[in-house]
């Protein structure tokens, strides 16, 4: 409560809603001055100083004014308070008047005087004053209680709670409805927004069938009001959206081509994933303002459009009568953010520095963070941290989070410690990255610290367990995980703390003990949701995994997109081929990467034209475009398999998609060409690839296969290239035993003295190698 407010409830002062007393003794008649009637020409200027925001001046030209002042001009100062977003001082206002000396000439508070006090507590959030007000009106009798503006206060008054339980307001609110003995189309605006708000979608929609067989006139607002709950109605929503939106046009042109309506509208399409329908009526509307283009922008954003959201940008920055605004900018930050293309991020943020004369808002400089860490320039990110004039508690928090997520943990802890000498106090958001920099630390200390400081401070969010179990088993204290997950049991333990522990174990090993606690999670009656199956699968054998199957199917879980990905990955590591086609089949929703775990799997199992007869069904999909690990999934089946030709196809045809061979396609086609005899033709294409070719496993496949097929001439040439890289970019005494191992396969013993010697010369030491392998359960050690 600001000083202002405070100073006008002090115990001292009367009660703010004290009225006349009436036994007071009367004032002398011969001293009574009539009540001033003010000018319409003074009226209109106290009005105008309101609407152009000179309340001082209002207050000053007030004050000037003979005693008492008219209730017409207290209106007007008090409305100006309300409508200027100074709801505090507004109830600072209306307390003089209530405490102003009781006389035949004070002035007398009207129907507009109280609805104005009413506004001012629903914006101000000072709700227990609201009651107080609705409780003199009550005590009083006034008849201004039947006065429908003073009634459509009220209920915007209890409608504007945050919380239905804050004071009881959801019953309040209801009956202040129902009781009311008349109602307008404000009433019904208010009541249906007011569920929509408090997530009671269907009782809004009731309501608005109620407002349309109550024969008032439905208004704009109406509309604005209804949609939102469109979005929540789940089932419902597809079909609830089409008669809402059919409604809308059948009331006429005024209703669609109202901006506040059109803005709604296509929130409400977005909200349901249908940007086509969001897109058409945006594209219908005659006239658009920056609120309709942000609304747009931010449906695509939401919906993962962000390629779309971004075009939709520049045209907006092309408009000669739209101007971007904060929300614009912050909703396209968040696009390129999701895209990672720093170029693009560069550009706009140059733009915001070129068009803003004054400083950077906060937020927009929180967003240009987050931009830059997400496309993967922290140094810039963080240039720009320190470069901030102003900083809050969300600008230390996104640096702290993106210094983490580089992996920079230990620089986050740093930061978090200045953030401490500025005074700010650490939040969930703060110590959860915290949590997370202790964990990819493995510091036991800054972990224990952190969690130190939550227990001291009673300090606890949703998921927090989860963060703690993790750090502990990150940093080798799989007991103390443990035994902070069994502490849990007294507070409860969700669903997320269970697959924490259960995640703990599986990733130190420890099967028995993740598949204990699973069974412990059932017996508690929590349900294993896709990520709890997941990780069993990990550390899970063939009919361990079998069974991990079965329970998904019986609880549906077998068409979920994680759970399915782990599963084909089970069966694909135990060399169930089929299992993991008629698991992959059955997902309804395949992404990229699934169809590259495939095809990765048919390829090291050895069924080529499987994973080349996949990789053309991907290439059919408009969803599902192939990327860079897919080729080089494709072209190492390839290989394997002796599909030369077709790996090189495959191999072409990367240009066709904007997709750079990198060195792994590289070395993967060379290797292919050589292991299958096209020794000379791998040579010309390590060649060709000039200083893009310079990497030792290019070169060194190339080598092997001239020694697998006694290529001597040609191996001496590519040992050359090998010694070149290693001179230009470093090596080791490994490398050069491999180059000299083409002058023995020749017989060319001088050539290998002349390595060796060079390594003597270079004091390097052979370094000794075992390669293992496995066979039935029996581990041997290849020397």
């Amino acid at each position: 409560m600001s000083s202002l407010l405070s100073s006008a409830l002090l115990p001292s002062s009367p009660t703010i809603l004290s009225t006349p007393n009436p036994s007071s003794s009367k004032p002398n008649s011969a001293t009574v001055t009539p009540t001033p009637t003010p000018t319409p020409r003074l009226r209109a200027r106290l009005s105008r100083l309101c609407r152009q925001s000179r309340l001082d001046e209002a207050r000053h030209l007030f004050d000037s004014l003979p005693r008492p002042a008219p209730t017409l001009l207290w209106n007007a100062l008090l409305i100006g308070y309300v409508c200027n977003s100074l709801p505090n001082h507004a109830l600072h206002f209306f307390s003089l008047m209530m405490h102003h000396r009781p006389s035949p000439t004070s002035p007398s508070p009207d129907a507009y005087t109280f609805s104005s006090a009413l506004k001012a507590c629903a914006l101000s959030g000072h709700l227990q004053l609201g009651r107080s007000i609705h409780a003199h009106l009550i005590r009083s009798r006034s008849h201004l209680l039947r006065n429908l503006v003073v009634r459509n206060s009220l209920l915007n008054m209890y409608a504007s709670a945050t919380e239905a339980s804050v004071l009881s307001t959801s019953d309040a609110t209801c009956k202040v409805f129902d009781r009311m003995p008349q109602r307008n189309i404000v009433s019904w605006n208010t009541i249906i927004a007011w569920y929509v708000k408090t997530c009671r979608p269907y009782e809004a929609f009731l309501t608005f069938i109620r407002l349309m067989e109550s024969g008032i006139k439905l208004s704009p607002l109406s509309f604005v009001g209804l949609f939102p709950a469109g979005v929540s109605l789940e089932a419902y929503s597809r079909r609830s959206v089409d008669a809402m939106y059919g409604l809308l046009i059948k009331h006429g042109q005024e209703y669609i081509d109202d901006l506040f309506v059109l803005s709604s509208a296509i929130g409400m399409f977005a909200g349901i994933g249908d940007m086509e329908s969001a897109r058409h009526a945006f594209d219908q509307a005659e006239q658009r303002n920056t609120e309709v283009w942000n609304t747009m922008i931010a449906g695509y954003e939401q919906n993962g459009f962000y390629v779309e959201a971004i075009d939709l940008f520049i045209k907006l920055l092309h408009s000669d009568s739209i101007n971007a605004d904060t929300c614009t900018f912050l909703t396209t930050l968040m696009a390129i953010s999701q895209l990672q293309d720093l170029r693009l991020g560069q550009q706009v943020h140059a733009y915001l520095l070129k068009q803003k004369i004054s400083e950077l808002p906060v937020i927009l400089c929180n967003a240009s963070v987050v931009m830059y860490s997400r496309c993967g320039s922290i140094e810039t990110a963080f240039e720009l941290f320190n470069r901030m004039p102003k900083r809050d508690l969300v600008s230390w928090n996104t640096m702290i989070t993106a210094m983490v997520q580089n992996n920079l943990n230990y620089e986050g802890f740093l930061l978090t410690l200045e953030m401490k000498k500025e005074g700010l106090i650490a939040d969930s958001v703060t110590l959860t990255a915290l949590l997370s920099a202790a964990s990819n630390l493995g510091s036991l200390r800054i972990g224990k610290e952190t969690h130190g400081y939550l227990i001291r401070n009673d300090i606890q969010w949703e998921g927090m367990g989860s963060y703690i179990i993790d750090m502990y088993a990150k940093s080798g204290s799989i007991e103390i995980a443990r035994r902070y997950f069994d502490n849990c049991l007294s507070s409860g333990r969700d669903q997320v703390t269970w697959n924490a522990m259960i995640a703990a174990y599986t990733r130190t090993s420890l099967t028995e003990q993740a598949i204990s606690v699973f069974h412990e999670m059932l017996r508690d009656g929590q349900n294993p949701n896709a990520v709890t199956l997941s990780s069993i699968l990990s550390v899970c054998n063939a009919v361990r995994g079998k069974q991990v199957h079965s329970f998904a199917v019986l609880n549906g879980l077998d068409k979920n997109i994680l759970l399915g990905t782990s599963l084909i990955e089970m069966y694909l590591k135990w060399g169930d081929i089929t299992s993991a086609e008629k698991v992959f089949e059955k997902l309804p929703d395949k992404s990229t990467a699934l169809y590259t775990t495939m095809l990765y799997g048919f390829g090291h199992h050895g069924f080529a034209h499987k994973s080349l007869a996949l990789f053309h069904s991907m290439q059919e999909e408009l969803d599902n475009s192939p990327d860079s690990a897919a080729f080089l999934a494709v072209i190492s089946a390839c290989r394997h398999s002796g599909l030369v030709d077709e790996g090189l196809h495959v191999y072409n045809y990367m240009s066709a998609y904007d997709i750079a061979p990198t060195p792994e396609h590289h070395c993967c086609v060379v290797d292919m060409l050589g292991r299958h005899g096209r020794v000379e033709e791998a040579y010309e294409l390590a060649q060709s690839l000039g200083t893009d070719g310079n990497y030792v496993g290019i070169w060194g496949s190339l080598l092997a296969a001239c020694r697998l097929h006694r290529k001597l001439q040609l191996s001496k040439l590519v040992s050359e290239k090998l010694l070149q890289i290693d001179r230009d970019y470093g090596g080791g005494a490994g490398q050069r035993v491999i180059l000299s191992n083409p002058y023995a396969l020749g017989g060319i013993w001088d050539g290998v003295e002349g390595v060796r010697r060079e390594m003597k010369e270079r004091r390097m030491n052979k370094d000794s190698w075992v390669g293992r392998c496995q066979i039935s359960n029996e581990k041997y050690a290849l020397l």
